[in-house]
């Protein structure tokens, strides 16, 4: 990194080199850290008043709302050392065995538990018994998902580039997983499922429960790719990677509060509520000019969502920027819904046959004292991003009856409705060849985002890695 060192926060040795992030979520934020700890010298700018990027909370009648349910899974081990790294272990928790609850209206309900067998073999036992598929279903799932976790990734990105697309979804593209629907969408993980004998009711009952929450589209319309690369990465590779961890206290809490102490710690200027508006390119580096203030660095990166990295960034980096805005979006709704008693006894639950994909209990997270508060999660929500929230409330409120009796008689105190539109990048068919790599033509430019190519599709754990990524290409530049 060279030049003349200077005395650094906290005793350590600053290098001459300048660092400016954009964008103050959680891939800011990893940059940031791993850029500091090398001895640069970091700003930070963040268009919101806080830290966390779309991993936030607000609140609502004295109860603290996360904007969305995020888990993570064991093996999500950047993720995890971000955590430590914010001190905020003790503020989440991982499952000692993967155990999903599945529920459906009548109070029918089932386990998906693994084992402490090998892998695959962890959990044949859990499929074996699942009672939303008949034997001879469950058979045929488990055959598919051997056959998957021996699938070539070449070869699922081969048939993407065949039959795949990446604009934004028509009303065609919305109609493929009506039940009407002739059959999944062409270089889709729906698509391979089909093959392997997996029905429309096979993929609702099962393996939907695992795309909609990772890929934010249902497997009819997600990318075979991904869809195979996080079903084998969480569960058929190693038997503990799929355990799954939650949030214990708001994401606030969590990620952002902390982060903003961290860093500066850590010696990086932190300017919150500054919109970077402009980066234009120096004969010693690059410039980002930020409302009305202009900050030099040898590198920039650039860790905002695609859509408003393109805008920035298209008039220095042209066609290459335009290209992402084909990864298009793809939206989550939260329905949070408090009642006057609790009428669920579960930390949380997958849904089949209802509305509901999955709750989740949220009532020691809030502050709430009495009474319960659950929050549905609804990845892909293409169709509920349109709903009034009247119409969520009949439909919700109706399907959360059916699924935990007591709350027939409990009363409703209070019900929000939060919406993501562009909660994730549409992880369609074609995506890999739209995600850019943290290096880009400009010399000192680097990306970082959970929308770049981190091979994980738009996870905690893709955006922390790919800040570590832009990180070191910033203090390689």
């Amino acid at each position: 990194m060279g030049g003349d060192s200077q005395p650094a926060h906290g005793g350590r040795r600053l290098t001459d080199r300048r660092v400016i992030v954009l964008g103050g979520g959680l891939a800011g934020i990893a940059a940031a850290l791993d850029c500091a700890d090398a001895g640069a010298r970091v700003t930070l700018l963040e268009v919101r008043p806080r830290l966390g990027g779309a991993a936030y909370s607000f609140q609502r009648d004295g109860l603290w709302l996360d904007n969305g349910q995020h888990v993570f899974l064991r093996c999500c081990s950047a993720y995890r050392g971000l955590l430590e790294r914010l001190g905020s272990e003790r503020r989440v928790t991982i499952q000692s065995r993967l155990e999903i609850p599945v529920l459906s209206p009548g109070g029918s309900s089932a386990l998906l538990r693994r084992s402490a067998l090998p892998a695959p073999l962890h959990l044949a036992g859990a499929l074996l018994r699942y009672p939303h598929l008949t034997m001879a279903r469950r058979v045929s799932a488990a055959r598919a998902a051997l056959a998957l976790g021996r699938l070539d990734p070449h070869e699922a990105l081969a048939r993407e580039r065949v039959g795949g697309k990446t604009s934004e979804p028509s009303r065609d593209d919305l109609a493929v997983a009506a039940p009407e629907h002739v059959g999944p969408a062409p270089g889709t993980l729906g698509e391979w499922l089909a093959e392997h004998g997996q029905g429309p009711d096979a993929v609702a009952a099962l393996w939907d429960l695992i795309a909609l929450p990772t890929l934010n589209l249902p497997a009819a319309q997600a990318s075979l790719a991904l869809g195979a690369f996080v079903l084998c990465t969480g569960l058929l590779k190693q038997n503990d990677a799929g355990d799954i961890g939650l949030h214990m206290r708001p994401l606030s809490e969590t990620l952002g509060e902390p982060a903003r102490r961290v860093l500066g710690e850590a010696g990086v200027e932190v300017k919150l509520g500054l919109r970077a508006q402009q980066v234009d390119r120096l004969e010693d580096g690059l410039r980002v000019r930020a409302d009305g203030a202009e900050l030099n660095a040898d590198a920039v990166v650039c860790a905002v969502p695609h859509a408003r990295a393109t805008a920035l960034l298209e008039p220095l980096m042209g066609a290459e920027a335009q290209r992402w805005t084909g990864l298009g979006q793809s939206p989550i709704i939260n329905v949070h819904v408090v009642y006057d008693r609790r009428v669920c006894e579960l930390p949380f639950a997958a849904g089949v046959g209802t509305p509901v994909q999955y709750v989740f209990d949220r009532t020691a997270a809030a502050g709430l004292s009495e009474g319960q508060y659950l929050a549905v999660s609804l990845s892909g929500a293409d169709r509920e991003m349109g709903d009034s929230v009247e119409q969520l409330r009949v439909r919700y409120l109706s399907a959360l009856a059916e699924l935990f009796p007591r709350a027939r008689d409990a009363v409703v105190q209070s019900f929000y409705v939060s919406r993501e539109h562009a909660a994730t990048f549409r992880a369609g068919p074609g995506t890999q060849e739209l995600r850019p790599a943290a290096r880009t033509g400009v010399p000192g430019l680097v990306l970082a985002g959970a929308w770049t190519d981190t091979g994980w599709p738009a996870t905690l754990e893709g955006a922390v890695l790919s800040g570590h990524a832009a990180a070191r290409e910033a203090l390689a530049a």
